[in-house]
């Protein structure tokens, strides 16, 4: 199932949300309901100040990532120096809402994607105190992460790679394709992780991460959490951190990366570049209009990317 193949459909409101509410959670249909977020996945509905609803909408794979979510996500958060949605309540199928729905704590901030981190110091601090925390080894039975997340750079990337850069070529938004090339090609060329399988959030594009007062306040959206090589997430400070602020951050990170971890890191940030770059480009990635948002940060990226080419 690819992640345009969808459900059909289903129109959320507030008046499902309450609904569905006074069927399972009684306790909690007279909180003030309104829409929160729309995402990829999830419908968020904010449920007075302090909590949300979280509901999948479109893609198949929802509604397993949100039971994982359930299931993980209480046991982190607690060790974790960022605040992130930890699930409180599940929301069983039913015939209102025939799909599984959680109801979560809210994370205050605004998505980085539209408000960029500015502090560089205090961000890369941030940044590499929550994975440092959450890059622990993870116990046998723990998820692994999606679409081959935190996997090698094999075979599979090789090709996602050359598609996406052939797509962002075409439509003029890398002005060095060699220089990409060559960052890719050292990626793939690093020795593999070898160490234990650690957490990985799978998905830290700015969109992702809440910033507040110019720094990182909060994470969300932990539908790819899995295990494997913690370069996938240290990919994050490329696109995250503003200029300057990558060598403090693999300073503060702690187990010091090693330097084929920060190589295959590079090599994941290109792949979150190019999802940036084309879901910001209006009518790209089977969803007319685009993220455009999504374009400036990847745009930054590439460009601090390519200076160390």
């Amino acid at each position: 199932m690819t992640q345009t193949e969808t459900h059909a459909p289903i129109e959320v409101t507030a008046e499902l949300v309450r609904d569905l509410l006074r069927e399972q959670h009684p306790d909690l249909a007279d909180r003030p309901v309104r829409l929160g977020a729309r995402g990829w996945d999830n419908q968020l509905w904010r449920l007075g100040d302090d909590l949300a609803v979280r509901l999948p909408w479109a893609t198949e794979t929802a509604d397993a990532l949100l039971l994982k979510e359930h299931a993980w996500l209480p046991s982190l958060a607690p060790r974790l120096p960022l605040p992130i949605p930890v699930p409180q309540r599940l929301g069983a199928p039913s015939a209102r809402f025939p799909r599984p729905w959680i109801v979560t704590t809210w994370v205050p901030g605004a998505p980085a994607d539209r408000a960029p981190a500015t502090r560089a110091a205090e961000a890369a601090d941030a940044l590499a105190g929550f994975l440092t925390a959450l890059h622990r080894p993870a116990p046998e039975g723990a998820p692994v992460s999606p679409d081959g997340r935190g996997a090698p750079l094999g075979e599979g990337a090789q090709r996602f790679f050359e598609h996406q850069l052939a797509s962002a070529v075409e439509l003029g938004l890398v002005p060095d394709p060699d220089a990409v090339r060559a960052i890719w090609a050292d990626a793939v060329a690093a020795p593999d992780w070898t160490g234990p399988a650690r957490w990985l959030h799978g998905d830290l594009h700015p969109a992702n991460v809440l910033t507040a007062d110019g720094t990182l306040c909060g994470v969300v959206d932990f539908g790819t959490l899995g295990v494997g090589d913690p370069a996938r997430d240290l990919a994050a400070a490329w696109l995250l951190l503003p200029d300057g602020a990558v060598d403090r951050f693999h300073d503060a990170y702690r187990p010091t990366p090693d330097p084929a971890t920060l190589r295959r890191a590079r090599g994941h940030a290109l792949l979150f570049v190019f999802l940036g770059l084309l879901v910001g480009h209006a009518g790209v990635h089977g969803r007319p209009g685009g993220k455009p948002t999504w374009g400036p940060p990847a745009q930054a990226a590439l460009r601090r990317l390519v200076a160390t080419a």
